[in-house]
């Protein structure tokens, strides 16, 4: 007997051994996602690697992705006609250093030496496949992959074909593409389900009714394309295969060293700006709140705006000037839902104000906090529209004590939402592709066992009627 009862102890202390780290691993991870604390003496960042263990295992279980080996039509070959991607500008500057773009040359001395590229947004898609020849879990057995990664420059295709060209020229690649999928096993495998691609473009790019002549392709309204993740610059939040991922900021650090640094400087710049706009007006979009927006920022001392219809905005360091001394940073939806500059504004410590949930709260589910007061403030573009609220008021009601806290948790988002230098390996920092890799992993975790993304859904709709109350 005392035989047996010796076992049953043993065995319970194995079982203990196997949930007690794993429990404080869990806690880690929510006092790092509920609970960022950032202080000038004590900034950090996400962490990749655990301590070491004495058990061997695979650390890479459960987190292998395959990489389709794709014709050159589909990627390289629209990098090597890069003059032809955009109608006005020419992409070929911007495709370099691995869709960084080239070196920043910032004439005001506002922005670090290193680290910082005039980086175009279309680029993402090379970007996130340039950062995925470093992600330590790839796989060359498919059948040991947990997702499937294509990498389609889908957004740099629909690019160079959105004006002046017909249906059938808008479709053609994306046409293509399905047909080359359904021809490989690794599709019929799970019907998709475990497939996903990245795009730099917002999904209406994608979203053309089959039927219908008009704007974009048809790629994300294919029956055979809707078991995929799309992960874009926008996403449409009730659509259960999109999920919407950082727009690629100018900072793209090579060493952790350049992330802390950077930390350090927003958190300690003046800011003699209440808060601030850089826009152009909307005249045509009657819906637009950016006339009213520009308006009272004119009448305010306490706002500063800088006008996209007299200066060039394009200038990564006029707008970094900017928003660096700023408290606060109006950002009203674009062309749009979404705009960059809400990443730019993050990357710059100033806290954003938005004016409709979609342009962040339904759209960055894994990056933002669910608690959007920590770190944005709401204010709603119905009652701007009707000359309800008055932007400066609302703001002023902030103590130097709120206002200091939220900017930290804003500066604590930093290391999430900028894409690092694929050229380098910096194991010790999450960025925003190790960020997608995670969520997408469980994502389709889920859903090739048929069960929904029950949790964003919930988030989604949860942020909704919290921003709309």
């Amino acid at each position: 007997m005392e035989n047996v009862t010796q076992g049953f102890i043993a065995t319970i202390k194995f079982i203990l051994s196997l949930f007690l780290p794993l429990s404080c691993l869990f806690g880690i991870i929510l006092f790092h996602s509920e609970s960022p604390n950032l202080s000038f003496q004590n900034l950090s960042f996400f962490s990749s690697k655990g301590g070491s263990s004495s058990i061997q295992h695979d650390s890479c279980s459960d987190r292998y992705i395959y990489v389709y080996d794709l014709p050159s039509r589909f990627n390289s070959d629209l990098l090597r006609d890069c003059h032809s991607l955009n109608s006005w500008t020419d992409m070929c500057r911007f495709v370099a250093n691995s869709g960084l773009g080239p070196i920043l040359n910032d004439s005001l001395n506002v922005l670090p030496k290193s680290g910082w590229y005039v980086t175009n947004q279309f680029t993402l898609d090379v970007i996130f496949h340039n950062r995925m020849k470093q992600y330590e879990c790839l796989t060359t057995n498919s059948s040991k992959a947990e997702a499937i990664y294509v990498p389609f420059y889908v957004g740099l295709d629909i690019g160079r074909h959105l004006w002046g060209f017909n249906m059938s020229v808008r479709d053609s690649l994306s046409l293509d593409l399905v047909q080359w999928l359904k021809s490989r096993h690794e599709w019929w495998s799970h019907s998709g389900k475990d497939h996903f691609f990245v795009s730099g473009r917002v999904t209406y790019d994608y979203r053309r009714s089959i039927e219908n002549d008009g704007w974009g392709n048809k790629f994300m309204h294919l029956p055979d394309t809707q078991n995929i993740t799309l992960l874009g610059i926008e996403s449409i939040p009730y659509v259960n295969n999109e999920v919407a991922i950082p727009y690629p900021t100018y900072f793209h650090p090579a060493n952790e060293g350049q992330i802390l640094s950077w930390q350090k400087t927003v958190l300690s710049l003046d800011r003699p700006w209440l808060f601030s706009f850089a826009g152009a007006r909307r005249p045509d979009q009657t819906e637009s709140i950016r006339d009213h927006l520009i308006d009272q920022c004119s009448k305010s001392d306490e706002c500063k705006f800088l006008d996209c219809d007299r200066v060039h905005c394009h200038s990564p360091s006029r707008v970094m000037k900017l928003l660096q001394h700023s408290k606060f940073c109006l950002q009203p939806s674009g062309d749009s839902y979404t705009r960059r500059s809400t990443f730019d504004t993050i990357l710059s410590g100033c806290i954003p104000v938005f004016f409709h949930p979609a342009s962040a709260y339904l759209q960055y589910i894994w990056y933002f906090p669910k608690n959007y007061t920590k770190y944005s403030v709401f204010v709603s573009e119905e009652e701007v529209r009707n000359n309800k609220v008055s932007i400066e008021e609302i703001l002023l009601r902030y103590s130097e004590d709120q206002v200091r806290e939220m900017r930290e948790n804003v500066i604590n988002m930093i290391p999430r939402i900028v894409y690092k230098d694929p050229r380098y390996e910096l194991n010790n920092v999450r960025d925003a592709f190790d960020v997608a890799i995670d969520g997408v992993i469980e994502r389709v975790k889920r859903v090739k066992h048929g069960v929904p993304p029950i949790d964003e859904e919930k988030r989604k709709w949860a942020s909704f009627i919290v921003s709309t109350n």
